[in-house]
């Protein structure tokens, strides 16, 4: 019992340590930002190193490429490779798997419910389904999380460009003080990196598509291609930043209008559940209790 104990207390330790941790990332201007990995990652990072010989396989290519594309558009570059998040797909079912195990066959030892130990079997292939699925659910949640927010900060953006650029700014000086002056958010991001690229020598047209490649937004994508195509063609920049402007306006209000019209069947879920029975036990209970009271 002593040993069990101090393997607990020692485990537990770890566990604490670990969760204090944070991670800040340094931008190119010198800011710093949190960027915050889950307790779960963090606890089995140090074991990725034993299955280096596993991921590094052939048949591992596309999913560590596929993983390394939707890490840098999760804004997670540099702190999770492709190869670790593949080998923490791995861990994370094999880990995690044994202690649900454990933990089933405590519940079944300290109080035998039927359910529980004739569907053994199946809870704990549930539980090594969803261990095994919780990596790919943080990374898609993530990636969607930071696209809503550059989408969101994106017409602002727009037309604060589209304002100093016609009050007669140059492109790259009224970019360099929207950076300097607005908060650090994902769109801010990634439009100083592009900045330093250009700064160290990189053309602006090759900067954008980098930036369009890492974000793999749709609008962010356009806006790119449509500055691109402005500093090929010498189109004036302002009278395009104000067309990717209304376009990035009438995409928000169609993106809210839909929205809106998902509302009310959303709603239907919550409304059957939980308002309708009770309305039904308010209305049908003094006919129930009239009828039963005259049967018997």
């Amino acid at each position: 019992m002593l040993a069990w104990a101090a393997c607990a207390a020692g485990l537990a330790w770890y566990c604490t340590q670990i969760a204090r941790q944070i991670t800040y990332v340094t931008l190119a201007d010198g800011r710093q930002q949190e960027r915050r990995l889950p307790l779960l990652f963090r606890l089995l990072l140090p074991f990725v190193p034993n299955l280096d010989s596993v991921v590094s396989r052939p048949s591992f290519a596309k999913a560590r490429d596929t993983a390394d594309r939707q890490l840098v558009a999760a804004g997670f570059e540099g702190l999770l490779s492709g190869r670790e998040f593949v080998a923490l797909k791995l861990l994370a079912p094999l880990v995690c798997g044994a202690a649900w195990f454990a933990l089933l066959r405590l519940l079944v030892a300290l109080a035998p419910l039927p359910f529980l130990s004739d569907n053994l079997g199946f809870y704990l292939l549930g539980g090594v389904a969803l261990f095994y699925m919780y990596p790919l659910f943080w990374l898609r949640s993530t990636r969607k999380a930071r696209h809503t927010a550059i989408q969101r900060a994106l017409p602002f953006v727009l037309d604060l460009l589209t304002l100093s650029v016609e009050a007669g700014m140059d492109f790259m000086s009224a970019l360099q003080r929207n950076c300097e002056r607005r908060k650090l958010d994902p769109l801010n991001e990634e439009l100083i990196r592009m900045t330093r690229e250009i700064q160290v020598g990189i053309p602006r047209r090759v900067a954008l598509r980098n930036m369009a490649h890492r974000v793999d937004l749709t609008d962010l994508r356009s806006v790119a291609q449509a500055l691109i195509q402005a500093d090929e063609l010498g189109v004036s920049i302002g009278s395009m930043l104000r067309i990717q402007s209304d376009q990035m306006r009438a995409r928000r209000f169609d993106r809210a209008e839909k929205l809106a019209n998902e509302a009310p069947v959303k709603m239907l879920g919550p409304l059957l559940l939980c308002i309708f029975p009770a309305v039904f036990i308010v209305l049908l209970a003094p006919i129930l209790k009239e009828t039963l009271s005259q049967l018997f």
